[in-house]
């Protein structure tokens, strides 16, 4: 319900604290996800890519996360229910952060009017530093400042994160319905939510 889902966004800052080092040591603690040559020029390691799908039954409660995107607009998860929501946990100095970023742009653009709904979170880069990213691979949809780690925090109560980059597929009732830990491609993605999309359909 709300009141709990609200107490685990109010986390501590220590606990912030820990979840934000839980997914640095991700970016680190495991084997590349795929023979990138921008990943392994830069000798960088990230998660395996590993999708982990969560049954509607199996599913928790929604996701409830609200805060402010780097162009100073108020966002609040709570407004996009009814439609399926990617997260997408990232900073400007991940290699595989940007190796996806393009496929990110596509899949916001080429699913807006599918009933899907991207949301960047980014805990590390400035304002200056975000807009050039963004500018750089045309990504138009939103990114939230997580300086005090409360997205972080608020996923970590039900869906665990390990690594940089992260993706949460949220279904139409912001429940998460899958999870990647890694760099993945386009198709993955797209796979994963034409699947959400489907079910979310036949209700």
């Amino acid at each position: 319900m709300r009141s709990g889902a609200r107490r685990r966004t109010a986390a501590t800052g220590a606990a912030a604290l820990l979840a934000v080092a839980t997914l640095l040591a991700g970016c680190s603690g495991s084997s590349a996800p795929a023979d990138d040559p921008e990943v392994a020029e830069a000798g960088y390691q990230a998660g395996d890519g590993s999708i982990t799908l969560f049954a509607p039954a199996d599913r928790t409660e929604a996701v409830e996360l609200a805060g402010v995107t780097f162009d100073g607009v108020e966002l609040d998860l709570a407004d996009y229910r009814g439609d399926v929501v990617l997260l997408n946990f990232w900073y400007a100095d991940c290699p595989p952060c940007r190796v996806e970023a393009p496929d990110l742009a596509a899949l916001a653009t080429d699913y807006a009017d599918r009933g899907l709904r991207v949301v960047g979170i980014n805990a590390r880069d400035d304002a200056d530093r975000v807009a050039s990213f963004t500018e750089s691979f045309g990504i138009t949809y939103p990114m939230l400042e997580d300086s005090d780690a409360s997205a972080v925090s608020a996923l970590q109560g039900v869906v665990p994160l390990s690594a940089y980059p992260t993706t949460v597929v949220l279904d139409r009732e912001g429940r998460p319905a899958a999870r990647v830990l890694g760099l993945t491609d386009a198709a993955t993605l797209g796979g994963l939510v034409d699947d959400v999309l489907a079910e979310s359909s036949r209700g």
